[in-house]
């Protein structure tokens, strides 16, 4: 027989993980453990996160990044460029979970359907007029158009895209909850991956013949 006691003291133990899940299952990146910790990124050795430059090497330059700046070609088959702003490219972003990419859009121009495994990505419109859509995973395409000031969520894993639907360029910047959000983009995944995915694989899933598979694959180079 449980004591009054015990009891107290198993009920204390289960709201105690109850408080803790929460926290767990929405966190991101893990929480630094100092004030900063600029990358070595020349470190053969990483594991969720670069090595500390050591702190008398530090300057103030490794907390400015002047990357997202200047406008990007976006003369390519999608007719957009993404410019990042990660901890690769700014070390000063190691290990404090956040990052920002600059996304330029010619007329027409599409940010193609893609994710991000490892974040939540948030975004505001600068310019221009922009479809933002994403797929729930039951299926359900949630989208708006937004103009200049306007904001979006894009839930972490989630396929989404961003489609210029305006008369002239567009720019959008979009925020992480990880210093390094990665992207795998749908298209170049499935009919551009070194090695090619098997055409038997691709024709099956999109229940159409080889002549189609291919074509797709050629206009990606693959």
């Amino acid at each position: 027989m449980i004591s009054s006691s015990g009891s107290s003291f198993y009920l204390l133990c289960c709201l105690a993980v109850l408080l803790i899940l929460p926290f767990s299952s929405l966190s991101s990146d893990p929480d630094s453990l100092q004030d900063f910790c600029v990358a070595n990124l020349n470190s053969s050795i990483s594991v969720n996160g670069f090595p500390c430059k050591p702190d008398a090497e530090v300057t103030s330059h490794d907390f400015f990044f002047d990357g997202l700046s200047k406008e990007a070609n976006t003369m390519n088959v999608f007719g957009s460029n993404v410019t990042p702003g990660s901890v690769l490219e700014f070390p000063g972003l190691n290990t404090l979970g956040i990052s920002m990419n600059r996304v330029d859009f010619a007329p027409g121009g599409l940010n193609p359907p893609h994710t991000h495994p490892r974040a939540t990505e948030s975004g505001v419109v600068i310019k221009g007029k922009l479809l933002v859509g994403f797929i729930s995973t039951n299926n359900v395409f949630y989208s708006k158009v937004l103009s200049a000031g306007q904001m979006f969520v894009i839930p972490k894993g989630l396929v989404h895209f961003q489609l210029n639907v305006g008369e002239g360029k567009a720019l959008t910047f979009t925020a992480f909850n990880s210093h390094l959000p990665g992207a795998a983009v749908v298209p170049l995944n499935l009919f551009a991956s070194t090695p090619a995915i098997p055409n038997g694989v691709l024709t099956k899933a999109f229940q159409v013949e080889d002549d189609v598979i291919n074509a797709i694959k050629s206009k990606f180079g693959s």
